[in-house]
């Protein structure tokens, strides 16, 4: 399905009872709505799941950029309203616990919860992103490929599931370069650290402790600067710890969601 939000189309996809309480799955840098296939089943039996490709991935538009958080959060909230939500949930990994944060700031009003799962609240050095996005402009999202899965996966859990590495790599190969290129601009502009003080809805920080490029210092750093927050390190997990750890990633959220989302 497809929405008019926020000047762009954005396409989504609802699972689980129209009734129950909405969480919003928002993927990583480069991948699509399908990276949360092995959440899905976790959690529609129990949620109203709201799936989306963010703006520059997947079915979605891919303007060209730059963009950044508050475009991305805006298109969130514009893709709440176009569904008739008033508060939801908002699980995001990575760049989408960039956008969480930004949710969290400046629309905390729509959230019932807020998980932010391998990701930071500090910006990365400017050249590692001014690096990604050359060789991405110059040759193209296959320059992405072997170094990403480098960084996502543990190397045996890379040499285990050759089908997964299968899946995660055309997803990074069929990313457009607009978009890859504008939320990369994106993440170079971090700059909420000094407001997560503000946020209050609450909020579940959890990171692998083997990831190499959100570790487990900035994650106790980002739950540090949110009030409560709790945190859970997933063992054996690099970056993508939803898809290397699904087991222990959707116990843990679905324990915190089903605590935080029983009451209205």
């Amino acid at each position: 399905m497809q929405a008019r939000v926020n000047g762009t189309d954005i396409a989504y996809r609802l699972d689980g009872p129209e009734a129950a309480p909405v969480v919003v799955l928002s993927h990583s840098i480069a991948t699509t709505m399908d990276m949360w296939r092995g959440q899905v089943p976790a959690l529609a039996q129990q949620f109203r799941v709201l799936r989306y490709d963010m703006r520059g991935h997947g079915e979605s538009a891919a303007p060209a950029g730059p963009y950044d958080f508050e475009m991305l959060a805006a298109d969130v909230v514009g893709l709440l309203d176009h569904l008739k939500i008033d508060r939801a949930a908002f699980v995001g990994i990575s760049i989408s616990g960039m956008i969480g944060q930004a949710l969290g700031v400046k629309h905390g009003h729509r959230l019932r919860g807020l998980v932010l799962s391998n990701t930071t609240s500090d910006p990365p050095p400017p050249e590692m992103w001014d690096q990604r996005i050359a060789d991405a402009e110059k040759g193209g999202m296959e320059t992405q490929v072997q170094s990403t899965l480098g960084r996502w996966f543990t190397e045996p859990y890379r040499r285990a599931n050759a089908a997964v590495m299968d899946w995660i790599a055309a997803m990074i190969r069929n990313t457009p370069v607009n978009g890859f290129v504008g939320c990369g601009r994106a993440i170079q502009g971090l700059g909420f650290a000094n407001h997560l003080r503000n946020i209050t809805a609450p909020t579940l920080i959890m990171t692998g402790d083997q990831d190499p490029g959100t570790t487990v210092a900035m994650a106790k750093t980002l739950s540090n600067r949110i009030p409560q927050a709790q945190m859970q390190i997933i063992k054996g997990a690099s970056h993508l710890s939803a898809i290397e750890k699904e087991a222990a990633f959707n116990t843990l959220l679905s324990i915190y969601l089903s605590a935080t989302l029983a009451n209205p």
